[in-house]
């Protein structure tokens, strides 16, 4: 399950006896005519909610997702580059320093990343900065391979993976 509060602490609704923050997701949602993300029945907003899942031929399967817009659609990219061609393990491959596209001809890339990465990038994009890592995202992963359970959690979070 990926849970994301959206836009600072949720609603600010908390469900009584539980303090459990609604979401405010609908904020997505505008009413001016012809746009995709006008309010409908039956309507989603537009959010960046993306699980993924891995699997191997090996048989090693396993979820992994990513919380922090607009990380999303860019980090499970990162981690399963770094599974299946750096072969790192679970917690390697989240710790890693990352990069997020901003716009045009604009990479951001988190404090920590290779230097070498620099003089190639340059020549492709106008503009390349560096960033603390607060910029890129939090994410989990979880993995069974011949019934055992590998999991991580981001470095960039105060989550924790746990097993039983």
């Amino acid at each position: 399950m990926i849970q994301s509060n959206y836009d600072g602490f949720a609603s600010g609704i908390l469900v009584p006896q539980t303090g459990i923050a609604l979401p405010n997701r609908a904020s997505g949602f505008t009413l001016e005519l012809g746009h995709p993300n006008r309010i409908a029945p039956a309507k989603r907003p537009f959010h960046l909610i993306i699980p993924s899942f891995l699997r191997w031929d090996d048989g090693t399967f396993g979820p992994m997702g990513v919380m922090g817009a607009p990380m999303p659609p860019q980090v499970p990219r990162q981690m399963a580059v770094n599974r299946v061609d750096h072969h790192f393990n679970p917690q390697t491959a989240l710790d890693a320093p990352r990069w997020r596209f901003l716009r045009r001809n604009s990479v951001l890339l988190e404090r920590g990343a290779a230097p070498e990465l620099l003089p190639g990038l340059t020549p492709r994009v106008h503009q390349v900065a560096i960033a603390d890592s607060s910029h890129f995202g939090k994410g989990q992963i979880i993995l069974q391979k011949q019934g055992i359970f590998l999991a991580a959690c981001e470095p960039r979070s105060d989550g924790l993976a746990l097993g039983c």
